[in-house]
């Protein structure tokens, strides 16, 4: 992951909110540290159908503000409430860290701040760069990263990287409605597996 970071933040080094993550980042890292601490405490099955419920949930309420006119103003304008970042933030940082499944959070988030598609990327980018290598010493210490992993992470790096380096190519095609609709899409999909498998 961190392999395919350090190339997203590269490709997208000029295309980032830092206003956005300068609100998140601390409540991120609280969230870290509160997964830390609970991890092993939970069932995994009723982590996973948790976080399943409340990505479904986001897409609704998502798809209800688009709906209903109730959306942010465009992105260099947006000041979220301090709760909706300490929210996300914290959210994000616990799922990162029991279940790697912070990403469509944050896609509701950012779809909720109406950030251009490239911005969107290069938001996201940095925010799972920076939370990533946070994540390092507690997965460590949790026995996560291991010699063992560290093999299978070596095999899996080439992939990771032609994954960043093909999502740029390919988003440049993409016009700003489908991008936000194929977001919406896929995390409702990513819900509803948590759900159901």
């Amino acid at each position: 992951l961190i392999a395919a970071d350090i190339v997203a933040v590269t490709a997208y080094r000029r295309e980032v909110s830092w206003p956005h993550l300068v609100r998140l980042f601390p409540w991120a890292a609280a969230g870290v540290v509160i997964g830390y601490l609970i991890m092993g405490r939970i069932d995994s099955l009723t982590t996973q159908r948790l976080i399943g419920v409340i990505l479904v949930a986001l897409v609704g309420l998502q798809w209800w503000r688009s709906r209903s006119g109730a959306v942010a103003k465009p992105a260099e304008e947006t000041h979220p409430h301090p709760l909706l970042s300490g929210l996300t933030g914290v959210s994000a940082g616990i799922t990162t860290m029991i279940a790697n499944a912070a990403g469509p959070i944050m896609i509701i988030y950012l779809l909720a701040m109406r950030l251009p598609k490239m911005i969107f990327m290069g938001t996201s980018a940095w925010f799972f760069f920076a939370v990533n290598l946070f994540k390092v010493p507690f997965s460590y210490s949790l026995g996560l990263i291991n010699l063992g992993s560290l093999s299978v992470s070596l095999l899996l790096i080439p992939f990771s990287v032609a994954g960043a380096i093909t999502g740029r190519l390919l988003i440049k095609h993409i016009d700003q409605k489908l991008f936000e609709l194929l977001a919406m899409v896929l995390t409702l999909l990513a819900g509803l597996r948590l759900l159901l498998f």
